[in-house]
């Protein structure tokens, strides 16, 4: 019989969603071509009841036998999640959008008609110049709502009523939302309608987190396996947010700008290469 329910961490029984365990697969890297076989040999080891947990296990298990850097990397946006929002987070995204074309500046104070703004940095692509604003939330399961889009249409206007006062020299064109959760529809729909670019884990279509990092080299420096608190925040204090940015550099130098022992970082290097190389 097919499995029809599995069981959160909290013990609440939900239905079992075929959908979300291929998107588990896929978080992990594996190919659209690989993930359908990694999906019909987890199904015939579920378990009516089984917990969710249990169901990632056997995600990770399988999944490396079809790619193996499975095993030196975590979910990717377990990953994200485990970044701190400040500094962390507000430099993953701007390593973030460098990676994507965008010319990006660190965040600064604005200037308004009404008052002053600091945004987290801001963004340059395409001749459109954007004020970004990067939200984190923990719990990567949770959604990002309306409030953010509301303070973003604000602080466009008053920064724009600034610059045609003369408060201000410099002025942004539109306001760019970056959250590493999905996206309520009330917050899409107002995204849209006053021009907010929104991005979220898996919006808009063309340009969403989740098709930004699968570009292996642009995932957070959290999805190798064995990055904890501490060595995250000593590869954070180095401007090292992203695997590409620990890769380019020696385990020694590393070691100098972390002060984490060299071997420890030789270790890091090659599960890093790993999850690149897949």
């Amino acid at each position: 019989m097919a499995i029809t329910t599995v069981t959160k961490a909290d013990g609440t029984a939900q239905p079992y969603e075929r959908y979300k365990v291929m998107r588990t697969i896929r978080n992990y890297g594996i190919s659209e071509e690989q993930a359908e076989s990694v999906l019909e040999e987890i199904e015939k080891r579920l378990y009516e009841g089984m917990r969710t947990r249990d169901v990632l296990k056997l995600i990770r298990s399988v999944g490396r036998k079809y790619k193996p850097a499975v095993a030196e990397r975590t979910n990717v946006r377990r990953a994200i999640g485990m970044l701190r929002p400040k500094p962390d987070f507000e430099l993953y995204v701007r390593a973030l959008l460098a990676g994507c074309g965008y010319e990006v500046g660190e965040g600064r104070i604005l200037q308004g008609r009404c008052g002053e703004h600091e945004v987290d940095a801001v963004a340059r692509k395409g001749g459109i110049t954007y004020f970004v604003e990067a939200k984190h939330h923990h719990n990567h399961h949770r959604m990002t709502g309306l409030d953010e889009g509301r303070i973003a249409r604000a602080i466009v206007e008053d920064v724009q009523e600034g610059y045609k006062e003369g408060r201000n020299h410099f002025t942004i064109d539109k306001a760019m939302i970056v959250s590493n959760t999905k996206l309520s529809d009330h917050a899409k729909r107002y995204a849209t309608c006053w021009d907010i670019k929104h991005i979220g884990w898996d919006h808009p279509a063309e340009e969403n987190i989740a098709r930004m990092v699968a570009d292996a080299t642009l995932s957070p420096v959290t999805l190798i396996k064995g990055v904890n608190a501490r060595m995250r925040d000593r590869l954070v204090a180095a401007n090292i947010v992203t695997v590409g940015q620990l890769l380019e550099h020696s385990p020694g130098e590393l070691a100098d700008m972390t002060g984490v022992a060299e071997g420890d970082m030789v270790v890091l290097v090659k599960r890093a290469g790993k999850v690149v190389d897949g």
